[in-house]
């Protein structure tokens, strides 16, 4: 069985042969944090179950890279999006915040026009022809082949155009103009999600932050009045198309599950510690897959080797069936400790993939 296989069979609750693992370092200066790059190169090519065709060098090369595939990722440089937000970041590579609002006059709402979805996912460019020779190549080569709308593409799309003070007043004042601004969002999201299911992916993701900490970004009667129902019109065609959804969000989501889970989405990347892994194993395990997002703030930054291995044991004893619906994410930033880095990798191939037992 081959990677993409398992990786269908996984979220499709088939049998997989293993738990689909994926893991990246952010495309950092890690030097600029105290990191020896020899000594990250080192830890990567001891993993190649985790880092498939990783070479040395490579963390330094994706860092070089940063300019050409991500321009909103450049350090003191503020970049425009195409829905006129303009964003500043302190670290090249690391996602910035949005330091301009276009629509926080209501009376500029009535002007919003989308971008051109031929040519933008709104947040950067986008060579449409590019991405069918990709998904060409993927499919030539037996590999999974995943397409996705940009980070934050409806909720925390409307709070870049608006602001979040601004929008989530609207919401609660129950103003018209979050409905507009949302409904032009929606209406370009479904142009692009229209454009990404003609190159046969196996899969389209929706990435979007809802929570904070220790609540949602929102109340549950704003996410099911607002939120809810335009997920379910972007997921409606992926799903008809028979294509896997994937669904993310960042942060403490439990109030929302049961409306994330109603909107249509097969995979639900959460995170661990924040959410809880009892409340996952029960609100979302069997109900759809889990691609489940591992600590990078807690245990596995501050923790012991020991805690580490521990952590990632009971991520795979409580959520994982022998039918599967179970894969595993880990994307560590500064301060983790490089040794601490290299248990993650060495406890997601110990307990997902060379000692699996379902």
């Amino acid at each position: 069985m081959n990677s993409r296989e398992n990786i269908i069979r996984a979220y499709r609750m088939r049998y997989p042969e293993r738990i689909p693992v994926s893991s990246g370092l952010p495309f950092l200066d890690w030097e600029e944090f105290g990191y020896d790059p020899d000594e990250l190169d080192n830890i990567c090519e001891r993993h190649p179950l985790i880092f498939p065709g990783f070479r040395k060098g490579d963390l330094i090369r994706n860092h070089e890279n940063v300019g050409k595939l991500y321009p909103d990722l450049i350090k003191n440089s503020p970049y425009t999006d195409f829905w006129g937000c303009v964003w500043e970041t302190k670290h090249t590579g690391m996602v910035g915040a949005v330091v301009f609002h276009p629509l926080t006059d209501p009376h500029t709402v009535d002007l919003l026009r989308a971008p051109d979805p031929d040519k933008s996912d709104g947040l950067r460019a986008v060579d449409w022809a590019a991405l069918a020779g990709y998904a060409e190549e993927a499919k030539h080569n037996g590999g999974f082949f995943a397409l996705g709308l940009p980070h934050g593409h409806t909720f925390l799309r409307a709070q870049d155009l608006m602001g979040y003070e601004n929008l989530i007043l609207n919401m609660a004042d129950e103003n018209p103009e979050a409905d507009k601004v949302l409904d032009v969002i929606t209406e370009f999201n479904l142009e692009l999600i229209k454009r990404m299911i003609q190159l046969g992916p196996d899969m389209i993701l929706t990435p979007e932050d809802l929570g904070m900490q220790n609540g949602p970004m929102l109340s549950p009667a704003q996410f099911r009045k607002y939120i809810a129902p335009r997920y379910g019109r972007i997921i409606k065609p992926v799903k008809e198309a028979g294509v896997i959804v994937h669904f993310h969000s960042d942060g403490y989501i439990m109030p929302l599950i049961e409306d994330i889970l109603k909107s249509g989405a097969d995979v639900i990347n959460l995170q661990d510690l924040v959410n809880g892994l009892d409340n996952i194993a029960g609100e979302v395990k069997g109900r759809a897959a889990i691609d489940l997002d591992i600590d990078r703030q807690n245990i596995t930054v501050h923790g012991s080797l020991a805690d580490i291995d521990s952590h990632i044991k009971e991520c795979v004893y409580k959520l994982s069936a022998p039918e599967g619906g179970l894969s595993l994410c880990y994307q560590p930033w500064p301060p983790t400790p490089a040794g601490n880095l290299d248990a993650v990798f060495g406890a997601l191939e110990k307990y997902c993939i060379t000692e699996y037992r379902t």
